[in-house]
């Protein structure tokens, strides 16, 4: 057994921790925040978020809270006309081996932290926040703000966005502000007219703007997301807004889609923000994984799914004897990068050329997603949800 260090106790953390002590060694993982708690409101998870869970020994428990969805729907959120759906039951399952599912991202998170607590191989450390990290040829330490040292074969820089490890891996500066702001609000589903009910995941795209919607918490609850491209420059996270101010910013709303904008209440305020592709995420003994390695806009649902890839895969290459770690590293660096940095990019790209359209592109973007039948939508989205 050798220890393995984990700076970031958030869904990659907690999952790179889990993978890890299934190889038998022993997982530290160090969390800057007081506790072990993941803020947030809805994501969606891809057949691979399953598959990497189901690796992870935590599928079951996992679905116990999702919603499994029937599909895929996009629609003129101008309009109101119904421009495309992509099947989410019979062949799509078939094809790809699990469902498509919505979860609260606390309830995810919840599911990861219990099965490390039960993991006698997981030991986890709150209010650790990590400064830097130091190495020899043998060993890696992590340095923290009081003056703690943590000692071990291997470190994993799960810290996020504006990752510290990042910083001194790659020293890239701060995140590339997107221009785009995100508005959330989570309601009880009870609140909700049930002619505005359905099991999908529902997306209304406007000139500059998008609303999305779909059932979480088991279906007690209705999580809403409305994006603006705004132009915006200061990073915001979490910041509460009022309700009109909301509802000002979409004013070319669809009466279907305004009686579900205006439901939202207790509004709180992100600034979308990302990171170019690199190709180098190791050094030495230390790599990067998650939204560390490669954050990317959430238009393609993927950045979780993909911080549950890079867990199954360090695990499975960290397997070895401990002077082996840096090739390893490497190795799994080498295998992730191509597959991330290409969702980074097409997750920008439909937040721009298929979102957010106006006038005769919107006009030409309908038209292009309403001639592609079940299968053709399928065989578009086969490289990530069936890898």
């Amino acid at each position: 057994m050798a220890d393995i260090l984990i700076v970031g106790g958030g869904i990659g953390g907690l999952a790179t921790a889990l993978s890890i002590a299934e190889q038998g060694h022993r997982a530290v993982v160090l969390e800057r925040a007081r506790q072990f708690a993941e803020i947030g409101a809805g994501i969606q998870l891809g057949p691979n978020a399953f598959r990497a869970l189901d690796r992870l020994g935590v599928g079951d428990k996992a679905r116990e809270r999702a919603v499994f969805i029937d599909e895929l729907r996009f629609m003129d959120g101008t309009t109101g006309e119904r421009v495309a759906g992509m099947p989410l039951t019979g062949a799509y399952r078939t094809r790809f081996g699990n469902p498509y599912a919505v979860v609260h991202r606390g309830d995810l998170y919840q599911t990861l932290l219990e099965a490390c607590r039960a993991d006698e191989n997981v030991v986890l450390h709150a209010a650790t926040p990590v400064v830097r990290y130091s190495q020899t040829a043998d060993v890696v330490t992590a340095h923290t703000a009081n003056g703690e040292a943590f000692r071990g074969v291997a470190l994993i820089g799960a810290d996020g966005i504006r990752s510290g490890i990042r910083g001194q891996l790659v020293g890239d500066g701060g995140p590339r502000i997107s221009g785009h702001s995100i508005y959330r609000s989570v309601i009880p589903m009870d609140l909700v007219p049930h002619d505005l009910r359905s099991n999908t995941v529902t997306l209304w795209a406007g000139p500059k703007w998008h609303f999305v919607h779909y059932p979480i918490g088991g279906g007690e609850f209705l999580n809403l997301a409305a994006t603006r491209d705004d132009n915006a420059q200061q990073e915001l996270t979490g910041v509460p807004v009022e309700k009109t101010f909301v509802l000002d910013q979409f004013p070319n709303l669809s009466e279907t889609a305004r009686r579900l904008l205006e439901l939202g209440d207790d509004w709180r305020s992100w600034v979308l923000c990302d990171r170019d592709p690199i190709d180098v995420w190791t050094d030495g003994r230390v790599a990067l994984l998650g939204d560390a390695a490669h954050p990317m806009l959430q238009y393609a649902a993927q950045g979780a799914c993909q911080a549950l890839e890079d867990a199954v895969v360090i695990g499975g290459l960290l397997d070895g004897c401990p002077s082996e770690v840096p090739q390893r590293l490497e190795k799994y660096n080498a295998e992730r990068r191509e597959r991330t940095a290409r969702t980074q990019l097409v997750a920008r790209e439909l937040g721009t050329r298929l979102y957010h359209p106006a006038g005769e592109k919107a006009v030409e973007r309908n038209a292009m997603l309403s001639a592609f039948s079940a299968t053709e939508l399928h065989d578009r989205v086969a490289w990530l949800h069936g890898a």
